[in-house]
């Protein structure tokens, strides 16, 4: 299991700032899409280089010429690129085939994908490398979390890495590592936190012992 800390309501150097205070503990880091929009894949290249020992991936929550995207990403040193649950299947292969090209692993996000078990069982037939079941800002204000869903792609996913993401925090963890996803995204669960190196230390440990 491993642990990725999504950046997203920061520039360039607070996201370094950041990384920095908990880069140990954790396993990637998470360039949000909110970030590539306002400062571009610079941002994917730039903590790559400050943090070579760290994955990087590159949010970019493809919908559409999703090779190119890939491709793009790639040469800014992305680990990582995702792309959405909800785009043509054409997308999907398109980017897979290029990230194979590249050495490079796809992310799939079912963020608003209505029948997440279908979908799951269709995205992992396309060689997809993650599939990740995401509750968005808009829903987590609502009181909306991804655990059930995680179950869900847990009992149909057979071949990919299984992600989950949305409001994950210190007290909600322990439900989350249950679920024994390969991949736990904390986004404002460390960000935000006074201590930011104490809580990753904290969450990566619960993680080991899961």
């Amino acid at each position: 299991m491993k642990l990725q800390l999504a950046l997203d309501l920061v520039n360039i150097p607070e996201a370094k700032e950041v990384v920095k205070e908990v880069e140990e503990y954790i396993d990637i880091v998470e360039i949000g899409t909110p970030i590539i929009k306002i400062e571009g894949l610079r941002a994917v290249k730039e903590i790559k280089e400050a943090f070579p020992g760290l994955e990087v991936l590159a949010d970019l929550k493809t919908m559409d010429a999703a090779a190119y995207e890939v491709q793009k990403a790639s040469e800014a040193n992305a680990d990582i690129v995702t792309i959405l649950g909800v785009a043509e299947d054409e997308s999907i292969k398109g980017a897979v085939e290029e990230a194979k090209k590249q050495g490079k692993e796809i992310l799939v996000d079912l963020i608003a994908v209505k029948d997440i078990e279908t979908r799951a069982k269709e995205l992992d037939a396309l060689g997809v490398d993650y599939i990740c079941v995401h509750t968005g800002y808009d829903l987590q204000a609502v009181g909306k979390n991804s655990f059930e869903d995680l179950q869900t792609i847990k009992r149909v996913v057979k071949n990919a890495k299984t992600a989950v993401a949305g409001g994950i925090k210190l007290d909600t963890l322990q439900e989350v590592v249950k679920a024994q996803p390969d991949l736990v995204i904390v986004g404002g669960g460390i960000a935000n936190q006074e201590d930011k190196k104490g809580t990753a230390a904290k969450m990566q440990e619960m993680i080991q012992q899961g």
